[in-house]
């Protein structure tokens, strides 16, 4: 048998504050026992679950790996307008005139990930 991805791993410098931010863009939850203060915070959402750990280095250049995300019940503006009012910054606006494309944004902490376009936008 295969190994699964259990969760993806993000070292940053204040794991419970980056935790709500991202429960909050992928409705999802921070683990029971987590808060404030804590070095490691979890997040759970339907089909994903991103561990947050605090270290000491400070994020110093672009990702190697990120996440895609794919709004399920909005267009991909409305969900680039919803993560901005969280918390997020555009990095890179990749929109295309015909509809087409994607916006790199960036955590609190400046992590990239992009938002591209719902199921429904590609049909």
């Amino acid at each position: 048998m295969a190994s699964l991805v259990r969760h993806i791993t993000v070292d940053c410098s204040d794991a419970y504050r980056l935790g709500q931010f991202w429960a909050a863009v992928l409705d999802g939850s921070l683990a029971d026992d987590d808060l404030p203060g804590d070095p490691e915070a979890l997040v759970t959402a339907p089909g994903s679950a991103l561990l947050f750990v605090t270290v000491p280095d400070a994020k110093s250049v672009k990702n190697r790996v990120h996440v895609d995300l794919q709004p399920q019940d909005r267009t991909r503006d409305e969900e680039v307008e919803r993560i901005l009012a969280l918390g997020a910054t555009v990095v890179g606006d990749h929109r295309r005139p015909d509809g087409t494309g994607w916006v790199t944004l960036a955590d609190p902490e400046g992590n990239e990930f992009c938002v591209e376009r719902s199921a429904a936008e590609r049909e």
